[in-house]
């Protein structure tokens, strides 16, 4: 690994403990982002000659907080102090809030800025977008395009989540048990989009790669407060079962290989029997929810021995449960391909077309729909829905896997010419 490499991944690393710890601090978000930053620059200097430091995180914090306090000393030599009546009725406010959130339950200040981004006084969009960017540091373009919005729409979205917690709307605390589990679907929610924004990355494309282990740090977190909860294990097993598959979902050469490819000699075994224990735990709870279902579906590819030992039919069943659970286009299209095995592509295609418009910026759609347009031999449709699919490809192994099946029609046109 590179000088530059490694450094990068301490960084990335470090960066959600080290701005949670910040933001319980300056109780600011601008402020422990601008922190943070500066201490990353600071490092960029200074580890490279002095070597890694043995917490990372610890040194960020340390020298983040410093630069912190620099930089709102200076603020306050330029801003216009308040009347001696008001200072005089002003208590320590940062420590009692330090005592408050130091003696609440959370076990990680990663959690607890989870909980802050994540708080019901803002949208729920607002909620998401806001912990993608301050706690795994996505960018607002990632952000974007994992929403479907543009960069414009994304970064105002983000700029007025900020100024209502400057503004305390937002209160900076620790909220309590009911509260935390008022807030804990969008925090899931938000842990499946760092986890997807990862998975759906290219095999070289290993900084978004590594946000799939990010999340599921912080979904072993997140079980630890909710110990009993069965969404939490089922999301926890659900992000375990898919990566586990992760080192046979590309070939050397960086192109997507479908999952009845797949060497499954190479699947992470480990990661499937954790999965499907805690899924089996939280099934035991009888309290169904969408990422269990999910996990069950993942659970039933992980153990077919061979694409032939899928059970098509019970996916078909699980799907139909996930429709009703969670109704979605995107659930439906899925479910198109459980259908298509048990009941045929022309079954299938019946599923996908109405899909049509709330899917048609979306590339998995054009891509399935080409597919099976070209097993019914409709090949005219099938290159039409193909050259759409490749157009709102979103990695250059999306791209590729389109051009092999367009390659493939122009093989089978030669032939019939």
């Amino acid at each position: 690994m590179s000088e530059l490499a490694w450094i990068e991944a301490a960084l990335t690393s470090a960066r959600p403990q080290a701005v949670g710890a910040l933001l319980r601090y300056f109780r600011d978000l601008d402020t422990a982002e601008e922190a943070f930053q500066e201490a990353c620059l600071r490092a960029l200097k200074t580890w490279p000659v002095n070597g890694p430091p043995r917490d990372p995180a610890a040194w960020l914090v340390f020298v983040g907080r410093n630069a912190g306090v620099d930089a709102v000393r200076k603020r306050i030599r330029t801003t216009e102090l308040p009347s001696e009546e008001v200072l005089s009725d002003l208590d320590d406010a940062e420590a009692s809030m330090a005592d408050r959130l130091d003696g609440s339950h959370y076990r990680d200040d990663v959690l607890r800025l989870l909980f802050i981004c994540c708080h019901p006084g803002l949208p729920a969009t607002q909620q998401i977008a806001l912990a993608l960017r301050i706690v795994s540091g996505l960018s607002v373009r990632q952000i974007a395009r994992a929403f479907l919005v543009g960069e414009a729409a994304m970064e105002q979205r983000i700029t007025r989540a900020k100024a209502r917690i400057a503004a305390d709307t937002v209160p900076f605390e620790a909220p309590g048990p009911v509260e935390r589990a008022e807030r804990l679907g969008t925090v899931a929610a938000m842990l499946y989009l760092v986890f997807n924004e990862g998975y759906s990355a290219g095999a070289t494309d290993g900084d978004r790669f590594a946000l799939c282990e990010e999340a599921i740090r912080l979904g072993r977190l997140l079980l630890r407060l909710f110990p009993a909860e069965p969404e939490i294990m089922g999301l926890l097993a659900l992000m375990l079962l898919q990566h586990a598959r992760a080192p046979a979902r590309f070939a050397p050469d960086g192109t997507a290989v479908l999952l009845d490819q797949q060497d499954r000699g190479r699947w992470n075994r480990r990661l499937i029997a954790e999965g499907t224990a805690l899924l089996e735990k939280a099934m035991r709870h009888a309290a169904p929810g969408a990422y269990q279902v999910q996990a069950a579906i993942a659970a039933l590819h992980s153990g077919a021995a061979t694409p032939a030992d899928t059970d098509w039919a019970q996916i078909d069943l699980l799907y139909a449960t996930l429709e009703r659970l969670q109704p979605s286009p995107v659930v439906t299209l899925n479910r198109a391909v459980a259908v298509s095995k048990t009941r045929g592509a022309a079954a299938a295609l019946e599923l996908v077309e109405p899909l049509a418009r709330p899917l048609a910026g979306y590339f998995s759609f054009h891509g399935l729909r080409g597919a099976l347009l070209l097993q019914l031999e409709r090949h005219g449709e099938a290159r039409e829905a193909f050259d759409r699919a490749i157009a709102l490809a979103n990695t250059p192994a999306e791209a590729a896997h389109i051009r092999m099946h367009l390659d493939r029609l122009q093989e089978e046109s030669a032939v019939r010419g």
